[in-house]
């Protein structure tokens, strides 16, 4: 099959549960084989479904490399990321092959935003400390020393990574009163700057050094592998936070928990990990962390607003179009 045969009813694979409204609309339009039980494909469910498939719908706990793509069938033409990141896929493959890959951007910035905001007010305040002490019945009531964090009002917020996400994130911290600084491979214009009170730092060591909160926003590629290590970790106040909602690998972990051990930080909130859903257990009893299940994007509207992408993204391709989320260039 080639980019200009493509069938009117593609068949769909589905590698994990999607909504439910998005799975009743791909049955009424494609050909399509879904997840009932949501486990993740192993590598042999992986081959079977890029070996059958026109179109494949993996997300993020997928591995869809250059090996896993020399054995897809000539059918496979479309690869229709469930989610915005695509590290988990191999583009440079991809393209050899003739594949389309398409991703979900946008739909994602302000759900991200908001989980990224409740950390960084849950961290230094303690909040998961207080509600786990409540429960286990250890609470005795109001002391004016018990449970004594940090206010975030006034302090310095370093956002590595302004891209959608982290231009949101600056609004909400802004709002709650932190002052915005930014290290970014690029630098904003000047007019976006001043519409978020950001200070741009082309250093990201001396940014490290004078901020009170780190939140991670960039994407993960090799140049963000192990961007934030035992030395950058040892740059910021031993009074300072780091957040990290992006991508578990670009801080590294060992450096990190020994970081929070020997209170080199003062704390973490951790929505991802670099070897999901593998959480390391030294993390688990460590007290100035807050530790969530990759929940940045689950909302329900948020989720659903991915699945409308991908089912657009497949008919535009069906129909011959170019899709309107396509990563990779080329293609007409």
């Amino acid at each position: 099959m080639t980019q200009n045969d493509r069938p009117a009813r593609p068949k769909v694979i589905v590698t994990r549960r999607l909504p439910e409204a998005v799975e009743a609309r791909m049955t009424e339009l494609f050909e399509v084989r879904l997840n009932a039980d949501d486990r993740p494909f192993d590598r042999a469910a992986l081959v079977e479904a890029v070996r059958d498939a026109d179109v494949l719908v993996p997300t993020v706990t997928d591995t869809i490399d250059a090996e896993l793509l020399a054995r897809a069938g000539d059918r496979l033409r479309l690869i229709a990321n469930f989610g915005a990141g695509t590290d988990h896929l191999d583009l440079a493959a991809a393209r050899a092959r003739g594949i389309i890959v398409t991703n979900t951007p946008g739909v994602l910035t302000e759900d991200t935003a908001d989980l990224v905001m409740a950390l960084i007010l849950a961290v230094p305040r303690r909040l998961a400390e207080g509600e786990k002490m409540l429960r286990a019945g250890e609470w005795t009531g109001w002391s004016p020393t018990s449970l004594m964090g940090h206010s975030v009002t006034g302090k310095k917020l370093g956002i590595l990574g302004m891209g959608r996400i982290g231009r949101a994130v600056a609004l909400r911290a802004r709002a709650c009163g932190l002052t915005i600084h930014y290290h970014n491979r690029n630098r904003m214009p000047e007019a976006a700057e001043r519409d978020l009170g950001a200070l741009y730092w082309s250093d990201l060591d001396a940014m490290l050094a004078e901020v009170d909160v780190l939140t991670i926003n960039a994407p993960y590629s090799r140049e963000t592998h192990h961007m934030i290590d035992a030395r950058r970790l040892a740059l910021m106040k031993p009074d300072a936070y780091l957040i990290n909602a992006a991508r578990g690998a670009i801080v590294d972990q060992d450096a990190l928990i020994e970081a929070l051990q020997n209170k080199v930080i003062s704390g973490a909130g951790l929505d991802v990990f670099p070897r999901e859903p593998e959480v390391d257990p030294r993390l688990l009893p460590l007290p100035n962390v807050v530790l969530l299940p990759h929940m940045g994007s689950a909302t329900f509207e948020g989720r659903t607003a991915m699945g409308t992408k991908v089912i657009a993204n497949i008919r535009t391709w069906a129909d011959g179009h170019r899709p309107p989320d396509q990563v990779l260039e080329g293609w007409a």
